[in-house]
This record gives structure tokens, C-alpha cells and sequence, in this order.
């Protein structure tokens, strides 16, 4: 059966709408039905009439998008019982900082605690510095986090680091884990994790 799959993003600057769109691209690619979904446009797509679902959204100000945070929480117990993907865009995974990975690892359980959704897998992936898009302030700011990370601090152009190659392998195989489950529901109460592929169970009544 063809797997129809949600792609719901926010993004700040633009770079999680370019991740959300490769990973959509590749879903289609793959021969799923995609709908990708922009949280700001204030649309509600319902969870349930998906076989998955991916969110996506980029760290600004130490937290994710409020529009996607109040999309999922209201979603929160469909998405618990179905195969779901979270994508966090951002620039600190690229310090390889164990300080850095733990403040973003905060920042990433802080989400799914105030929503109550636990997807079944979870990736982070490097975003961008947009510094034709910031203010001065901001420029300022990012120049000094960047060039305290190794980034680059040359603002006048962007700079963007995302690995399109992991973020379309990363796709492929979350759409291959979908074959190797059965099509879940809204009745499906528990999930098994191995690795990278979720196994829906049925409750036993």
C-alpha cells in the first residue's frame, strides 16, 4: 500500500522549509503521497489520516517555532501512535561540544516534555547562517557564536552547512522502516523502536 506521509515544519529563517522539502522530495521519490505543511500558514492537518508523520523545525532562542510547538501538543496523543519523525535544524551540532550537545539535547527533551509527543525517531541536523537575513544586532551576535564554533563569520553572504546527503538517506530509510510496519491507526497503543524501524503492536483486548 502506499504510504501517504505529513511533512509539517517551522522554520525562522527559511533552512528547516529546505529540509522539510528534501525530505518531502524524497518521499515522492520513493513513491509515497506527501503533504508538506508550513506550521505559519495556520493549516491543521489531522495525523490521523496519515500512515506517518515528520516534523521539523529549527532552534531559535533555545527552543523550536511556538506554531509547531502548539500544533504538535495538540496532536501529541495521535502522533504517539504513529510512526514519527522529529528533525531538529540547527547550527551548535556542528561544535561538536559535549557542553553544546548537552544544552541541545535539553532543548530538544524540553519540546517533547511541554508537548507530550515521543516520536519514534529523532534526528539533528546542521542548519545555516543566514546573515543576509538577520539585523545588525543579530549578525553581530551570530558572528560571535560562530567564530567562538569555527563557523564562518563572513556576513555578506550565507553560509549553509547542512549535509543534503545524510537528510535524504535519513528520509529513505524512515520510508523503508514504513514497509517493515504494519499500517497503523488511531487504536494502536504501543510502539517497539529497534534502531531506526518502529513496529506497531496492536493491543490485545
Amino acid at each position: 500500500m502506499r504510504a501517504r506521509i505529513l511533512v509539517f515544519y517551522g522554520t525562522t529563517n527559511g533552512q528547516a522549509r529546505k529540509v522539510a522539502r528534501a525530505v518531502a522530495e524524497t518521499f515522492r521519490a520513493e513513491g509515497a503521497a506527501v503533504d508538506l505543511v508550513d506550521a505559519a500558514s495556520r493549516t491543521d492537518p489531522a495525523p490521523e489520516l496519515y500512515t506517518a508523520c515528520v516534523v521539523t523545525a529549527s532552534v531559535h532562542i533555545g527552543g523550536f517555532q511556538r506554531s509547531v510547538r502548539r500544533w504538535v501538543k495538540a496532536h501529541a496523543s495521535a502522533l504517539n501512535v504513529a510512526p514519527t519523525a522529529f528533525v531538529a535544524v540547527c547550527l551548535g551540532v556542528l561544535e561538536h561540544n559535549p557542553k553544546t550537545d548537552r544544552d541541545l539535547d535539553a532543548i530538544v527533551e524540553r519540546f517533547f516534555s511541554r508537548t507530550g509527543w515521543r516520536p519514534s525517531v529523532r534526528k539533528i541536523v546542521a542548519g545555516a547562517l543566514a546573515y543576509t537575513q538577520y539585523n545588525w544586532l543579530k549578525r553581530w551576535a551570530i558572528q560571535r557564536i560562530a567564530r567562538k564554533a569555527g563557523g564562518a563569520t563572513d556576513a555578506t553572504r550565507d553560509w549553509e552547512y547542512t549535509d543534503w546527503k545524510d537528510v535524504k538517506q535519513f528520509a529513505r530509510g524512515f520510508h523503508a522502516s514504513l514497509s517493515a510496519s504494519p499500517i497503523v491507526h488511531a487504536d494502536t497503543e504501543v510502539f517497539a523502536r529497534t534502531t531506526e524501524v518502529l513496529v506497531a503492536r496492536r493491543s490485545v483486548a
